[in-house]
């Protein structure tokens, strides 16, 4: 299988206000995203059944090198920044592709 980089990344969110605001700025995010990121093959984010206050990222990248390039961008770098406010943790798992069918 192709060389592509992944993560998940699941985020806690304060409370609903807060909730609502993540996925505001994950909007705006998505747009610089889709507008500037080739290398970025998918970027979802996710609401877990029955877990309102969380949501989960699937990022896949065509390599390491997107990724860093995605981690420069000033969309990514403003939504780092931002997201804090609302969370309570972060867990990210960095992934490596084994086998699979998509964008790879």
């Amino acid at each position: 299988m192709s060389e592509g980089y992944g993560l998940v990344v699941r985020f806690t969110l304060r409370d609903e206000r807060a909730a609502t605001a993540f996925d505001d700025l994950c909007v705006r995010t998505l747009e610089g995203i889709r507008e500037r990121e080739p290398g970025t093959l998918t970027y979802v984010s996710h609401i877990p059944v029955d877990e309102p206050l969380v949501r989960v990222f699937y990022e896949l990248y065509a390599d390491r090198a997107a990724f860093e390039t995605h981690e420069a961008q000033p969309h990514t770098r403003h939504f780092l920044a931002e997201r804090e406010q609302y969370l309570t943790d972060v867990e990210v798992m960095f992934l490596h592709a084994v086998a699979g069918k998509g964008a790879l």
